[in-house]
């Protein structure tokens, strides 16, 4: 399975919804990295992905973007084969 990385927030319903679906699709381990209080890893993830807005997840080197389009991505049927590789 490909390595997933998102960007998130504790209290993010968003990055919750995200996390569920990436769930539903046997997704258990990913690298996540939480930007509460820490406006430097905000600022880098600003940086990479061109967006302020969390969650930003990655899967492989592909840049996912937030949680609309991970479920935009999913309904096309291009989220489980970017997940095995």
């Amino acid at each position: 399975m490909a390595h997933v990385k998102i960007y998130s927030s504790d209290y993010c319903p968003y990055c919750s919804r995200a996390k569920a679906l990436l769930a539903q699709r046997g997704v258990t381990d990913y690298e996540e990295i939480v930007v509460d209080g820490r406006p430097e890893v905000r600022a880098q993830m600003t940086q990479i992905t061109g967006r302020t807005s969390v969650p930003q997840i990655f899967i492989g080197q592909t840049h996912v973007g937030g949680c609309d389009d991970l479920h935009a991505l999913d309904r096309q049927g291009g989220l489980e084969p970017l997940l095995r590789g």
